[in-house]
């Protein structure tokens, strides 16, 4: 049986599975919402009240999109790539998902990727207890690339020309993104009037 107080206060965003691995039954889930010591934010996760770590709104994504991906500009900032802020939170999920809530303080932007395109690139970020999935930068840089009448023809040459600049570039692996998921010829056409 869980001890009082057991709940990190590292940790943001918990699963109802999360909570009953750490021994806590449905009803001691249902007292500590009643006590206002979570916040339900959906029918299975749960927001702490007493949260004290560094304050990050990606920490939500997994919770009303379990498959989500941090993508476009949300992942752009992320990187230092653009001062551009989103009024959103750039997600993207498998063509066809369906998800049943969607949360009313956070905003989501969602974006339905290819599976290919949707499996390429993802990395897992882990900060203190809580973590949340974004692409890889060179990914980023594609994506963008890609998706560029969307995102904006200024903002996506900020992108690339920061990405450019950046020590930890590489574009080896840019281009093998770009000709994977083709967008190598629009990717070089960039490359060539930006270098």
């Amino acid at each position: 049986m869980a001890q009082k107080n057991v709940l990190s206060d590292q940790k943001l965003v918990f699963s109802s599975e999360e909570l009953q691995k750490q021994g806590f039954s449905y009803y001691q889930i249902t007292k500590m919402v009643e006590q206002g010591k979570l916040f339900r934010l959906n029918k299975s996760y749960y927001e702490n009240a007493n949260f004290a770590g560094e304050m990050n709104d990606f920490y939500y994504v997994q919770a009303f999109a379990p498959q989500g991906v941090v993508c476009l500009l949300s992942a752009a900032v992320y990187y230092g790539l653009t001062t551009f802020r989103p009024d959103a939170i750039d997600v993207a999920v498998p063509p066809k998902t369906k998800l049943s809530s969607l949360p009313e303080s956070q905003r989501l932007s969602l974006h339905y990727f290819s599976d290919r395109r949707h499996t390429v690139g993802v990395r897992t970020i882990s900060e203190n207890k809580n973590s949340f999935k974004i692409y890889d930068i060179e990914k980023t840089v594609v994506d963008i690339v890609s998706n560029r009448n969307k995102v904006g023809i200024e903002e996506t040459k900020e992108i690339l020309t920061n990405y450019l600049a950046r020590q930890d570039r590489n574009i080896n692996k840019l281009y093998r993104y770009a000709e994977k998921l083709s967008c190598l010829k629009i990717l070089k056409t960039y490359l060539e009037v930006l270098v």
